[in-house]
């Protein structure tokens, strides 16, 4: 097995710039999937991946998330990282950290980062319910609503990094392509 990860990532100076990024949501059963606009300021769901029993860099999974990246020619792959409300990593977190470690591999060099996720399931599970969403269909729904909600977070955080920076500069206007 793979040496898990460090904790979570935050947007930095090796930002790639301008372009779309994925987030991925994993999950024991699925993977939740979503993208953002080529100027990083919105998140939408995509679709969700059923997970594979098969580990190796060709499992279904790990294959169809690289065909996504490829599809939307992402700069950047945002993985989720599930922790406590105490910053603890548990079994989620070594799943979705081991997922993260595969997934760099077969997209490399397209960078792949970890985001703090707490609480992004019960935040998702809540607002499509609040909007009538059935518990019945919610499931797969849950799963883009999460990772739509740890790519926002993302590109919120980015915005801030990329305009402190920008802000930073010599002439002291903010300047397209960030870091």
């Amino acid at each position: 097995m793979p040496p898990a990860l460090s904790g979570p990532d935050r947007p930095g100076v090796d930002d790639p710039g301008r372009g779309r990024r994925i987030a991925v949501d994993v999950g024991s059963v699925r993977i939740g999937v979503a993208s953002c606009d080529p100027d990083c300021i919105l998140a939408t769901p995509v679709e969700t991946v059923p997970r594979s029993r098969e580990k190796g860099p060709d499992a279904p999974d790990i294959r169809r998330i690289v065909a996504l990246v490829e599809e939307y020619e992402a700069v950047e792959v945002i993985v989720g990282l599930p922790q406590t409300l105490r910053g603890e990593r548990g079994k989620a977190a070594a799943l979705a950290s081991t997922f993260a470690q595969r997934l760099r591999r077969s997209i490399d060099p397209i960078p792949v980062r970890m985001a703090d996720e707490r609480l992004t399931t019960v935040t998702a599970s809540r607002a499509l319910r609040e909007s009538g969403v059935r518990a019945k269909g919610q499931r797969p729904m849950i799963d883009q609503a999460a990772a739509v909600a740890i790519l926002q977070g993302w590109l919120d955080e980015r915005s801030r990094a990329v305009n402190v920076t920008d802000s930073d500069s010599s002439s002291g206007r903010p300047t397209e392509g960030g870091l």
